[in-house]
C-alpha cells in the first residue's frame, strides 16, 4: 500500500505511547489520521499537531465505537488502515494470601474480565467494524489490496509473568485470532498482522523510578534498553506498506526471554 493523502487511517489508543508514535509516522507520510482514545486533552492536542482528527472512544462500548468511526469517516473518509493500540493491564495473582490478615484471596473476576474486554474484545470490535467499512472501498493495487490492520499483542502473550494472567490471556487472544481473521478477510484484500512488543518506554512506565526503568532495560539482551515507540511505528508501517505481509505475529523485544518473577 502506498501511503499518501488519499489514504485514511484510524489509530486506537492513539493519544500516547505506541499509538501516538504510529499516528505521527503515518501523518508524516501524508496519511489522514484519526485517533480513538479516552484521553481527550492529549488526543485533541496530537490531532492538532499532525493535522488529524480525534474522537473520544471507549473500545468496550459499542455505541462509542460506532460514533467514533462515524465522526472520523465523516472527516477523513473510509479508512484503509487500522492500528489497534488501545489496551491496559493489571498485576494480580490468581490466588494469594492477604498481606495483613493472611486470609486466602482470588483474582477478582470483574478485574479479569475488564482486561479481556479492553484488550481482546475491544480490539476485535474495532477490527470487525473497520473491516466492514473497508469492504466498501475499491482495491488500491493490482493485487486487490483494500486495507491493512495492525494489532498490538505483547511478549506476555507467550511469556507471561507472575500476576499477568488476565493480561497474558487477553494478548494471547489477540495473537490467536490474527491468522483466522487474516484468512477471513483475505478474499477481500484486507491484511491483518500483530506486533508483540517487549518492554517499551510508554506512559505505563513513565512514572516508574529511573532505577527501575534502567533495570528493566538491562534485562533486554540487545539493545539493552527500553524499546522506543518509534521502533514500533516503523514495524507497523512496514506491515502496512508491504503487500505480502499478512497473517503474521512478530516479536519486537530485543530478544528478551524473561525468567519468572
Amino acid at each position: 500500500m502506498k501511503l499518501d493523502s488519499s489514504i485514511s487511517a484510524i489509530i486506537t489508543g492513539g493519544a500516547s505511547g505506541l499509538g501516538a508514535a504510529t499516528a505521527r509516522a503515518l501523518a508524516a507520510q501524508g496519511v489522514k489520521v484519526g485517533i480513538f482514545d479516552l484521553q481527550e486533552d492529549k488526543g485533541e492536542a496530537l490531532a492538532k499537531e499532525i493535522g488529524g482528527c480525534f474522537a473520544k472512544v471507549n473500545v468496550t462500548d459499542e455505541a462509542s465505537v460506532d460514533a467514533g468511526f462515524a465522526k472520523l469517516r465523516a472527516a477523513n473518509g473510509q479508512e484503509r488502515i487500522l492500528v489497534n493500540c488501545a489496551g491496559t493491564g493489571n498485576a494480580i495473582k490468581t490466588a494469594s494470601r492477604n498481606k495483613e490478615t493472611g486470609a486466602p484471596e482470588y483474582f477478582p473476576l470483574d478485574k479479569f474480565n475488564l482486561i479481556i474486554q479492553i484488550n481482546l474484545v475491544g480490539t476485535f470490535r474495532c477490527i470487525a467494524k473497520s473491516a466492514a467499512g473497508m469492504l466498501t472501498l475499491d482495491p488500491a493495487s493490482a493485487d486487490g489490496d483494500r486495507g491493512a490492520i495492525v494489532n498490538t499483542g505483547s511478549v506476555a502473550a507467550v511469556d507471561g509473568q507472575i500476576g499477568q494472567a488476565a493480561y497474558s490471556a487477553s494478548k494471547a487472544g489477540v495473537v490467536g485470532m490474527t491468522l483466522p481473521i487474516a484468512r477471513d478477510l483475505s478474499r477481500d484484500g484486507i491484511r491483518v498482522n500483530t506486533i508483540l512488543p517487549g518492554i517499551f518506554d510508554t506512559p505505563l512506565l513513565a512514572g516508574a523510578p529511573e532505577k527501575v526503568r534502567q533495570a528493566l532495560g538491562a534485562q533486554v539482551p540487545f539493545p539493552s534498553r527500553l524499546g522506543n515507540p518509534d521502533e514500533y511505528a516503523s514495524l507497523a508501517l512496514q506491515m502496512i506498506t508491504n503487500g505480502y505481509f499478512n497473517g503474521e505475529t512478530v516479536r519486537l523485544d530485543g530478544a528478551i526471554r524473561m525468567a519468572p518473577r
